[in-house]
């Protein structure tokens, strides 16, 4: 490489100018497993073909294959290509499944995350790799992510085979991701002592829902929270309660979360750094026609180290609301919009590799200022010029 006259700038052997800080500076660092001999196509080329066309709307090898074929003119022009022709789409396959380093990658998407803006609260949740999972196989393999819900960007993401593994694998990820200062949630799964202490040892704060897998707590809570009949002649308890509420209308539905959060159980309960529990009810009516045909409620107890200075029960209703955003914002998106799940990846690395990427595609997504997916991708497959842009510079500048 050569150095640009541009200051944070470089010229790649192939003629690309591109910025220290961008993907595909970091594209350029991967280690290539593949022997030189036979080699055709670099693997920052073939990444950043892969890179692009999904960008502009393909997810699938043979797709993405067909893609490049069909703009290989520009292609070959953009990335400084001396071949005048575009892989095969098993090369992709082959190049995915083989020849990149699962972890590297995975380092690769967190760390350029992490580089950008962020928000207070990062949630943990696991997502069944779907598309790995073989003919024989009885269950899914699961991938463990930390995500900024705000900004929709996966800051780490780990490997856990089975999904009871997350527990294990849950400290890994966060070990990944500066937490200071931030609020990280999680499920039940998630609420474990060694984990509480960890985010609280890295200046971070939890918010995390108890159920029996924790039963002393989980008794605890909710015994604070019933309802109390006091006999003749005796008064009422005196309680710290603190209550917030919230309604949602919208598509159908009508939604309200009523949140309870109390201190009393801070100076006995033992677990690490707890500020305050909470009970968490949900009640949604579905209508139709203008009546009420169904309704469903739920309640959920949990357990806080943000003191009410921190947070009030209005702030906790809206962190608790704010996990649920990685369902929305980075799961249903990478399944439904991006075809993850469809994707058959069952040959070596394949699987998690396209989960990064994926992860990858979201965040350059947002940094390009879009919250709908799929309207960027048809944006993007316009001029795909614009996705190298993109790619090859720390922000947008169209």
């Amino acid at each position: 490489m050569q150095y640009s006259r541009k200051i944070g700038r470089e010229i790649s052997e192939n003629g690309i100018e591109f910025d220290l800080g961008s993907v595909y500076a970091r594209l350029e660092k991967l280690t290539d497993v593949r022997k030189a001999k036979g080699k055709r196509y670099s693997l920052t080329t073939i990444l950043m073909v892969v890179l692009i066309a999904k960008l502009c709307g393909e997810d699938k090898p043979l797709g993405i294959a067909d893609w490049a074929k069909n703009r290989q003119a520009e292609l070959i022009k953009l990335l400084g290509l001396e071949r005048q022709s575009m892989p095969n789409h098993n090369t992709y396959r082959r190049v995915l499944a083989y020849a990149v380093y699962e972890d590297e990658i995975e380092r690769l998407v967190g760390e350029y995350n992490q580089a950008g803006e962020h928000g207070d609260v990062y949630a943990m949740d696991g997502k069944a790799i779907r598309g790995m999972r073989k003919k024989d196989d009885s269950v899914s393999e699961y991938a463990l992510s930390v995500c900024d819900v705000k900004q929709g960007k996966v800051m780490s993401q780990v490997q856990v085979g089975r999904k009871e593994n997350e527990i294990s694998k849950a400290p890994e990820a966060l070990k990944l991701v500066k937490i200071a200062g931030k609020v990280v949630t999680g499920d039940a799964m998630h609420t474990q002592k060694r984990l509480s202490t960890q985010i609280l040892e890295g200046q971070g704060d939890y918010v995390f829902p108890v159920k029996e897998n924790q039963g002393r707590l989980y008794k605890s809570i909710q015994e604070l929270f019933a309802p109390e009949y006091p006999r003749p002649g005796f008064g009422k308890i005196q309680t710290d309660f603190l209550t917030a509420q919230k309604v949602n209308k919208g598509h159908g539905r009508l939604e309200v979360r009523t949140i309870q959060t109390s201190e009393m159980l801070n100076s006995y309960s033992g677990w690490p750094g707890l500020a305050q529990v909470y009970r968490l009810e949900r009640t949604i009516q579905y209508w139709r026609s203008g009546k009420c045909y169904r309704t469903s409620c739920e309640v959920e107890f949990g357990i806080t180290s943000l003191t009410r200075q921190k947070a009030s029960a209005s702030r906790l209703l809206e962190i608790r609301r704010a996990h649920w955003g990685i369902e929305a914002g980075l799961h249903y998106r990478r399944d439904v919009t991006l075809k993850e799940d469809a994707t058959r990846m069952t040959v070596g690395n394949t699987g998690m590799i396209i989960a990064s990427i994926n992860n990858l595609v979201l965040a350059l997504i947002r940094q390009a200022k879009f919250n709908n997916a799929a309207q960027a991708r048809r944006w993007f497959a316009v001029i795909p010029c614009r996705s190298f842009t993109l790619l090859t510079t720390p922000s947008l500048l169209l």
